[in-house]
């Protein structure tokens, strides 16, 4: 491999995107020069002039940089979001980790969801915190502070000041209604 295009990678230099693509051995991945992913180990990386190269070896094109120029329609992508968003709520989910997963940028990634699901991601987390919360305060005998814990939201007293910010019920208040 020349060294300019090890430099490349190394800098993630966007001016030598088109120019060629690597691919690394180890993950089966090829990328643009600019992709942000983590440095491979030299050794793993392959050169490609042309992406149709890459994916006659049985690359496959890099999901962070999209080097093969197919970008989910916005829709598609915030769909992906939600779905990400309803399997791993109780896990400490916040628009960084959402931006790095989903890669893209944190401005984008949040406005892109505004747009398109009407709320922000943290908006939409905590509806689905919330709905997780109160199916548990109805279904469970488990106490409050369990139950924040269960549905991410580990500090007990922010679960409780954010269920009645949002139902106008404390946890407490909300289990004892007859009617849910």
């Amino acid at each position: 491999m020349q060294e300019r295009f090890w430099q490349a990678i190394v800098a993630n230099d966007a001016a030598y995107d088109g120019t060629f693509y690597y691919a690394v051995a180890t993950t089966g991945i090829f990328c643009r020069p600019s992709c942000k992913s983590r440095l491979p180990k030299r050794e793993h990386v392959r050169i490609f002039h042309h992406r149709e190269a890459a994916i006659a070896e049985s690359y496959r094109p890099c999901k962070r940089c999209r080097p093969d120029g197919i970008r989910l329609p916005d829709e598609a992508w915030v769909a992906e979001m939600k779905a990400h968003i309803e399997e791993r709520f109780a896990e400490p989910l916040s628009l960084a980790t959402l931006s790095e997963h989903f890669y893209a940028s944190t401005y984008h990634l949040q406005r892109t969801f505004k747009r398109i699901a009407g709320v922000t991601p943290l908006m939409y987390i905590q509806e689905i915190r919330l709905a997780a919360a109160k199916k548990l305060l109805i279904t469970t005998d488990m106490p409050v502070q369990v139950i924040g814990s269960q549905v991410g939201m580990s500090n007990a007293a922010h679960f409780a000041t954010l269920f009645q910010k949002k139902t106008g019920l404390t946890p407490t208040e909300f289990r004892q209604q007859p009617v849910h």
